[in-house]
């Protein structure tokens, strides 16, 4: 029989890619990891790893091992699931990832619900974009992930997650007050009226980046990039003191009226998608499946008509 311990390891070692990657993660140090898999290959007989420069990679054996051990803890998350179906109060402590709008807008609400439904239950929240959130998930950093998909952008999904729509995020052309007020009958000719001013996006190398860019390159223009950050917030704020324009979701006003003037954009491109995704064989549990449930609600309130 292997050792589920140092299979777990050999598994996170996939995931991570470096002895010290999972060192770090569990708290360990890289020569007791290192020990543990050696062990590890004792025990199975084969080799597991082979050196590529200054670090390893696993061996083809390896991999059927790791395959394994992915359908073994799957089937302990269904038995953790199982067990805390069984009980009465729901306890524990369910870790969050979410991205930035989703993190002042929906989950606020959601922590409000499930404090007043299920005050046993510890929510731990981390502000982390989709693409570091959903590989965290799959090494089992979190339980859940609040993520978004950009149209034509679909993102990277790992094997082994379960995703759930939460809801279709209208996005929009927001207008410093510099531009005037353009004409929203023709959203393409509002975008191409932005060509000559500022523009504050996220940064190169985001789905948001890329899914701007060619929103603006198909529009007729490269846009003049002055401001880039991950954060929306300043985004907004760029725009309401004149400074740039932006492309802004619905879900940045949480149900309260917009505090800057707002242009539909061309047809395909003006939604974004927001998902809920877990490890498979979580998705049954109770406190996933209540903050599921109370993400839903917040949602709903969160997304009230935009007037435009």
């Amino acid at each position: 029989m292997f050792d589920l311990h140092r299979l777990r390891l050999l598994r996170e070692l996939k995931h991570r890619g470096t002895l010290a990657a999972v060192a770090a993660a569990l708290s360990y140090s890289p020569s007791s990891v290192s020990q543990q898999l050696s062990q590890l290959e004792a025990e199975v007989g084969v080799r597991l790893l082979e050196p590529v420069g200054r670090r390893v990679r696993l061996t083809d054996q390896a991999e059927i091992l790791v395959a394994h051990t992915e359908a073994v803890l799957e089937r302990l998350e269904r038995a953790e699931a199982d067990l805390a179906a069984s009980l009465t109060d729901l306890t524990g402590t369910l870790r969050i990832a979410s991205f930035q709008t989703a993190a002042l807008t929906l989950v606020p609400g959601a922590l409000s619900l499930l404090r007043d439904i299920h005050p046993g239950l510890r929510i731990h929240v981390t502000q982390m974009p989709p693409e570091m959130a959903l590989p965290a998930l799959q090494a089992r950093d979190f339980d859940l992930v609040i993520a978004e998909e950009y149209p034509g952008n679909p993102n990277r999904r790992p094997a082994g997650l379960e995703q759930e729509d939460l809801l279709d995020d209208p996005l929009r052309l927001a207008l410093p007050a510099s531009a005037g007020d353009a004409d929203g009958s023709d959203p393409t000719a509002s975008l191409r009226s932005l060509a000559d001013h500022p523009w504050a996006m996220e940064p190169e190398g985001t789905a948001a980046r890329h899914w701007a860019m060619t929103l603006c390159r198909t529009a007729g223009f490269e846009p003049d990039v002055r401001f880039e950050t991950t954060d929306l917030l300043i985004h907004l704020r760029l725009v309401e003191q004149g400074h740039a324009a932006a492309l802004l979701p619905d879900l940045m006003w949480n149900g309260q009226p917009p505090t800057v003037a707002l242009r539909p954009l061309p047809p395909g491109r003006r939604t974004r998608r927001i998902f809920t995704a877990v490890r498979r064989g979580r998705s049954q549990h109770p406190a996933v499946q209540a903050c599921r449930h109370a993400l839903r609600r917040a949602a709903t309130q969160s997304m009230a008509p935009t007037d435009t």
